[in-house]
């Protein structure tokens, strides 16, 4: 009986016309809200068209007809969404930042809740309105004010991070590596040299 007893009284709602700029202004509102949980440009662009429209609506009675706001939701719409690619709030021009969670790999941050196999947090360098992800370490526990580096985005629920000092460590033996085989190779290239001009001089 509930049911329809509430789908009775939702009917009776008379939202006329001057309620629009209100309800959009409202939805705008509550779009940024969840821009800022979820950071990336989903719904900012939307939320920002919707919220400008609405304001005008208020302001501006006369152009609060639905026909309008529409035309001005749009072009708030492609307004947003030029600044948006233009500006690149999200960290710098072109990177899209968290846009997608593989945007995620390769970032820096530093740990704001002791991370282990099981739990913690840390905050990204850049990561937006809300820049805090939830993050696990494949190796033991990294304490709290550690910089770490995000090897593994895990569909942006759950980051995987490295401390930078296995990281750096593991960069420091690939450099080792490359000098040695840069060297062994530039010992081959005098050795062979050096069977030249021996050749030559016996000859």
């Amino acid at each position: 009986m509930a049911r329809p007893r509430l789908a009775h009284v939702l009917l009776q709602l008379d939202i006329g016309p001057d309620a629009l700029p209100l309800l959009l202004v409202m939805a705008g509102l509550g779009l940024s809200i969840l821009e800022a949980l979820a950071p990336g440009a989903n719904f900012i662009i939307v939320g920002i068209a919707l919220l400008a429209a609405g304001l005008v609506g208020l302001f501006l009675p006369a152009l609060a007809s639905p026909l309008l706001l529409g035309i001005l939701v749009l072009v708030f719409g492609a307004l947003s969404f030029y600044v948006y690619r233009e500006f690149d709030f999200y960290g710098g021009k072109g990177t899209a930042q968290t846009s997608d969670s593989d945007a995620l790999k390769g970032k820096t941050g530093r740990v704001t809740e002791r991370v282990t196999k099981s739990e913690g947090q840390i905050k990204v360098a850049g990561g937006g309105f809300n820049p805090y992800y939830a993050a696990r370490s494949y190796h033991g526990e990294i304490p709290e004010g550690t910089e770490v580096m995000v090897v593994d985005p895990g569909g942006g629920n759950v980051v995987m991070v490295e401390s930078f000092d296995i990281v750096e460590d593991e960069i420091d033996r690939e450099l080792a590596k490359g000098r040695r085989e840069r060297e062994a190779a530039a010992d081959e290239v005098i050795e062979r040299e050096q069977g030249r001009e021996e050749e030559t001089e016996r000859a």
